[in-house]
């Protein structure tokens, strides 16, 4: 089947990019070059400050290589519970630069969480308390609301391993607190699955709330040996928890076809957490990621105009 409804892109994080700057990280001529090459059309713009920050050059950049901007990226801030005016504040900046590109989707990814990646040492509870809690819920509407009404921009909110949204109950428990009209999901298979949640489920749950796709998977017996162990995402990623499909959890096929009845259009955006990583690696695998979601029916287009 043929999902014209669903937008294939990918992102820097396929590249091994979790930073604005960091020496193991591919270079981000490299990275947009070998994204045109492996057949992408729309990306995500990742952390703020790893691509270009001026509008036009940005602009430039990406109209070099046949690229166009699928959404915006903020992250490194921690999660909406924090404290609303720096929130607010670094939030404008990528919104600025988003809506500069032509892009209506805003994600939010709530890293760090609660949990150091390399120490392993947690920085906070691994659930808020009540005060938290409405902190979350009423920070994400703020946001989404001016995102909204002065950006035109939609706020994405992506569920994450080790931050206190993490699994099916918790991200079920955040679309019931927020409000509908500011907030929708960034749907993370791979996150999501990791946390053995039923993402087709979600999907159908609430239909309404899902509003951009990250799609990738996880090994299971990585999964459940992070558990086991009681080790922080970090450090699974490293150990090879994000697999390329189809290797892993959940099943693509199933996530597609609860996709396909959405009557929605839907960005999807390959996410393979790869860091750090060798700089000769992303490509084949990005490569054959695309050609995979290709014949399930995912498709990237050129032209913006073109999406049905």
């Amino acid at each position: 089947m043929e999902l014209r409804h669903l937008q294939l892109g990918s992102c820097p994080d396929s590249w091994g990019v979790w930073f604005a700057d960091d020496p193991r990280q591919t270079p981000w001529p490299r990275f947009l070059d070998e994204l045109a090459a492996s057949g992408y059309h729309w990306l995500e713009l990742g952390p703020y400050g790893y691509l270009p920050t001026d509008p036009g050059r940005l602009a430039d950049e990406l109209a070099s290589r046949g690229l166009s901007c699928a959404g915006g990226t903020v992250a490194g801030l921690g999660g909406p519970h924090r404290d609303l005016p720096s929130l607010i504040e670094a939030t404008r900046k990528v919104a600025v630069l988003t809506q500069a590109l032509g892009a209506e989707n805003l994600i939010f990814v709530p890293v760090p969480g609660y949990r150091d990646d390399v120490t392993g040492d947690y920085r906070e509870p691994a659930q808020l308390d009540a005060e938290g809690w409405a902190r979350l819920t009423g920070h994400s509407n703020t946001l989404g609301r001016m995102l909204l009404e002065e950006y035109n921009l939609h706020f994405r909110f992506h569920p994450h391993a080790d931050y206190q949204v993490e699994t099916q109950e918790q991200t079920e428990h955040y679309l019931d607190d927020t409000d509908p009209r500011f907030v929708s999901l960034c749907l993370d298979t791979g996150h999501l699955a990791y946390r053995r949640a039923d993402v087709p489920g979600i999907i159908r749950k609430y239909p309404d709330r899902i509003g951009y796709v990250h799609i990738k998977q996880m090994d299971p017996g990585i999964a459940a040996r992070a558990v086991k162990e009681d080790l922080p995402f970090g450090q699974a990623v490293a150990m090879g928890a994000s697999v390329e499909p189809p290797a892993g959890l959940p099943d693509v096929p199933s996530v597609l076809e609860a996709l396909a009845g959405l009557d929605a259009e839907l960005f999807v955006v390959v996410e393979q957490d790869m860091y750090p990583v060798e700089f000769d690696r992303p490509l084949p695998i990005a490569q054959r990621t695309r050609s995979y979601l290709n014949s399930a029916g995912l498709i990237s287009r050129p032209t913006p105009g073109e999406i049905q």
